[in-house]
Order: C-alpha cells, then sequence, then structure tokens
C-alpha cells in the first residue's frame, strides 16, 4: 500500500481557506488605508469616521439598527454620529473589534458574506445558545468568539 504525502502548501494552493491562521484585518473592511497598529490607534482614538462605519454596514449587510444595537447605542445617537461624521472613541474601538470578528467569520464561511452574517445574528452552540455578535460585544467575549471559529475552522466539534 502506497501512502501519498501532500504538504501544507500543496493544500492551500488547492483551498486557501483549508490551512490559513488569520489576522483578521478590520481597516480594509473598514476602507482604511493604514495598517500600522499605530495609526489604527490614532484613528480609535480620534473617532472612525463615518464613512468608514457606512462602508463596512455596506460590506458586511448589516442594518444600522444592528449596529447600533452592538455598540450600544440608541438609533437616533447613531443618526447623530453620522450627521457629526464620526464615531467617538469607545464606539470606534467596538465597530474596529466588530470588523475583526466578520473577517473572521467571513473566512470561516469562504467569503459568503450573507452566511457570515447570519452566523454572527444566530444562536450558536458553541457559545451557549448566544448570538456570536452579542458575545463579542466585550474583548473577552470576542476572544471567545475568534477561539470557536478557530476550533471550527479545524474541525473541532464545539
Amino acid at each position: 500500500m502506497s501512502t501519498v504525502t501532500v504538504t501544507r502548501k500543496q493544500i492551500a494552493r488547492l483551498n486557501p481557506w483549508a490551512n490559513s491562521r488569520h489576522r483578521a484585518d478590520p481597516t480594509e473592511l473598514l476602507g482604511l488605508d493604514s495598517r500600522g497598529i499605530q495609526a489604527i490607534l490614532d484613528v480609535i482614538s480620534s473617532g472612525l469616521r463615518w464613512s468608514s462605519a457606512s462602508r463596512f454596514l455596506h460590506v458586511s449587510g448589516l442594518t444600522q439598527m444592528e449596529l447600533a444595537d452592538y455598540l450600544g447605542v440608541t438609533p437616533r445617537t447613531l443618526a447623530r454620529r453620522k450627521e457629526m461624521g464620526s464615531l467617538n472613541q469607545y464606539e470606534s474601538e467596538r465597530i474596529f473589534r466588530l470588523a475583526e470578528i466578520y473577517d473572521a467569520a467571513l473566512h470561516l464561511f469562504d467569503g459568503e458574506k450573507t452566511d457570515a452574517r447570519k452566523w454572527l445574528l444566530s444562536p450558536v452552540r458553541g457559545l451557549n445558545d448566544k448570538r456570536p455578535i452579542d458575545y463579542a460585544r466585550t474583548d473577552f467575549g470576542a476572544r471567545e468568539v475568534r477561539n470557536l471559529i478557530g476550533r471550527l475552522e479545524h474541525g473541532v466539534f464545539s
């Protein structure tokens, strides 16, 4: 009996999602040019522009109501942020976190935006039947969502 050895590189060429260790890049989803840590910290500190939040809504398919709920603000407050042209520091940090989680979910579902969005908004067994978007409201919860995505990517039953 002969065995065939397949390298990680060969698997990656056939299926780039099969063995990827994703480093989520919320800057791309938010339409930002800079990718350096300091630049991201500066954007968060000064407040993310509404155009970046709007881009993320368009790319992710999330609604303004879903974003307001995730950010913990009323729809009217979110509308004021839109009028002002930017989010505050707290909201900016949270939307970066959500973009990172969405990016990981998007990779999990092979780029299928509808499936990634549906998964984020549906109860998940691996998160005690809570929605990933709700779990990701805190840094600790977001870490748990990322861990679950990692387990699912590697076929670990969760």
